[in-house]
């Protein structure tokens, strides 16, 4: 019943078909019997034309048998005579069935275009009566050489640019929801992935967007100290990584650099004493404000993280000395970045001390006897 719907019928008449097709009901004014045969003419056609000498094939309904009701023999190209061969033969009355045979070929032989033709303006009854033997149709042909299917009720739907219609629409992806955009985007960021069993941090390795011109002028600044800060971002659509700004930056001035909504890439020259030496070290600072960005952004952010690291530090020779991860700007102070960069060192470990025994409380001593007791010679 499933081609009955394609006609646009009431569920009434549905029903009504429903009964007497599958349940084997008499139903007025539709034959007991649905699945009718071809005619030996018909076949032997069939067999003609699968050689590939004949471009349209034309297959109507009389005397509930399917007879050959038109054909036509090759010319030009197939798509050169399509409309000219395919729009004369349909009536705006009578349903039909058209093979129209493209150049293309598969292992079977030449490749074959299937349209069923059922036209508003034609009587429910062959309406259905068409629908319920397509696939008598198709099985006498031979389904192997049918490439393609097309359903008109109009001939715009069956025609040349109908049918170019017909093919990107299949050809083209199915419309997804936000949550499966999402979710395709991730799967694909996880083919694109590299595994390597050298990883350090992570097994996946990310991926590469590439650097801007101006993001590369400022991390060789950066490494040349020209600049003591940079601020990177990604462009998600044209998957870049580009420079957001490279402003003088203290200390002080860290927790405003942050964005309360958005991702960002931060490289910092700390310059600050330790034990006595006066240090500049690069610190990178990842910042990603919890759940206020995107599901993309949070993993496209994570995924470049890596990628950009090697990049900085193997192409640009620029020694990080510290990878701080942060979701909110206050953490950035003094303190916390001295601690990070310098942690302290656990040297000396304690020794397992043996508990000692209750004072006080060792029992009664143990007797050893002498020579000579218990009857013992001395």
């Amino acid at each position: 019943m499933r081609d009955l719907m394609h006609l646009g019928l009431s569920r009434s008449t549905l029903a009504v078909a429903q009964l007497g097709f599958v349940s084997g009901l008499f139903v007025p004014g539709f034959s007991r019997s649905p699945c009718l045969e071809a005619t030996t003419e018909l076949r032997d056609f069939f067999a003609k034309a699968r050689n590939g000498s004949v471009r349209l094939i034309k297959v109507i309904i009389e005397d509930e048998q399917l007879v050959l009701g038109a054909h036509k023999e090759l010319s030009r190209r197939w798509d050169t005579d399509y409309d000219t061969l395919v729009l004369p033969l349909l009536d705006e009355q009578q349903p039909c069935y058209v093979l129209y045979r493209l150049d293309s070929q598969n292992a079977q032989g030449y490749e074959w275009l299937f349209i069923s033709w059922s036209p508003d303006s034609s009587p429910v009854r062959l309406k259905m009566l068409y629908a319920a033997t397509r696939a008598t149709v198709k099985k006498e042909f031979g389904g192997g050489h049918i490439k393609d299917e097309m359903f008109g009720t109009v001939k715009e739907d069956v025609s040349l640019s109908g049918y170019q219609k017909h093919v990107s629409s299949c050809s083209a992806p199915a419309p997804l929801t936000a949550a499966e955009q999402e979710l395709q985007q991730i799967r694909i960021n996880e083919v694109k992935t590299e595994i390597s069993v050298e990883s350090k941090h992570q097994t996946l390795q990310g991926l590469a967007f590439p650097l801007q011109l101006d993001a590369q002028q400022a991390i060789q600044a950066l490494k040349q100290k020209k600049i003591n800060y940079i601020q990177l971002k990604l462009d998600l659509e044209r998957e870049t990584i580009d420079l957001v700004h490279t402003s003088p930056t203290e200390i002080s001035d860290l927790p405003k650099r942050i964005p309360q909504d958005s991702a960002r890439y931060h490289f910092f020259l700390y310059k600050h004493s330790h034990e006595g030496d006066y240090l500049e070290s690069v610190v990178f600072i990842y910042s990603m404000p919890g759940y206020k960005c995107s599901i993309k952004e949070r993993m496209l952010y994570s995924s470049c993280k890596s990628r950009l690291l090697d990049t900085v530090e193997q192409e640009f020779c620029l020694e990080i000395a510290k990878k701080i991860e942060i979701d909110d700007g206050a953490e950035l102070t003094a303190e916390f970045l001295y601690e990070e960069v310098h942690p302290k060192q656990h040297a000396f470990k304690q020794a397992f001390a043996k508990p000692r025994g209750p004072v006080g409380k060792r029992g009664q001593k143990r007797l050893i006897k002498g020579p000579g007791e218990n009857g013992e010679d001395s």
